[in-house]
């Protein structure tokens, strides 16, 4: 096979309509993972024991596998469970297969930031007889998300590079049409190539205001830290 320069412009606007799929669907997959990451934080709060027990064994499993299997699951075998028997379009197969998988991950994102927290804060807004809610939104919130906003981010990346899995179960995104093109045209390693450059196009100044996020962060951390002291 033998580089084209012609099919490779030829495919741009191609691979770039797929372009869009790919960021809605990396985008609705990180709220999913963003709003359901706190149910996980939320079950290993319970008083129950065996309940928390058994949603950090789920969200382990889910963590400990591959999260294509975890697509072809959802996709496919979800109709055939008796109890379940939904029907799902690719979209949202992968929404869910997708969040669900990252959700476990920035659970523990959203524990490390709370864990972050001074125990004196805690201490002072019992005493300040603040409620449930004032305590969480005014107190211990604004100062455990702040530092986990590098690692939120670094994730968003990660989710945009793993989207490219639900073209295996329909999804007609930017990885789904380059392997039309290539199985029409018997042209593979042009519109490959376009998918990849797209990717980097994308992710790469994404990764560079993470780095700079980080870096104002620990900066202001740093400040804190010496005027407290």
């Amino acid at each position: 096979m033998t580089w084209s320069w012609e099919v490779f412009f030829e495919v741009i606007p191609i691979i770039f309509k797929g372009l869009w799929i790919t960021l809605g669907l990396t985008i609705a997959c990180y709220l999913f993972a963003v709003v359901f990451g706190f149910f996980w934080l939320l079950l290993n709060a319970v008083p129950s024991k065996i309940l928390r027990w058994l949603a950090r064994w789920v969200a382990e499993f889910i963590r400990s596998t591959p999260p294509l299997v975890q697509l072809f699951f959802i996709y496919y075998a979800f109709p055939m469970v008796p109890v379940v028997g939904i029907s799902l379009n690719p979209f949202a197969a992968a929404i869910i297969g997708l969040g669900l998988h990252f959700s476990t991950y920035l659970s523990e994102v959203y524990r490390s930031g709370i864990e972050s927290v001074e125990k004196g804060q805690w201490e002072a807004s019992t005493a300040l007889n603040l409620s449930t809610k004032d305590k969480w939104l005014k107190v211990i919130l604004p100062q455990a998300i702040p530092p986990v906003i590098p690692m939120l981010g670094n994730y968003l990346i990660i989710m945009f590079k793993e989207v490219p899995l639900a073209s295996t179960i329909g999804v007609v995104a930017m990885l789904h049409l380059a392997n039309d093109y290539g199985a029409q045209h018997w042209k593979y390693v042009e519109p490959l190539t376009v998918v990849a450059l797209f990717f980097l196009l994308l992710s790469y100044p994404a990764a560079l205001l993470i780095n700079k996020l980080e870096v104002k962060y620990n900066r202001n951390y740093n400040k804190n830290s010496v005027s407290k002291t």
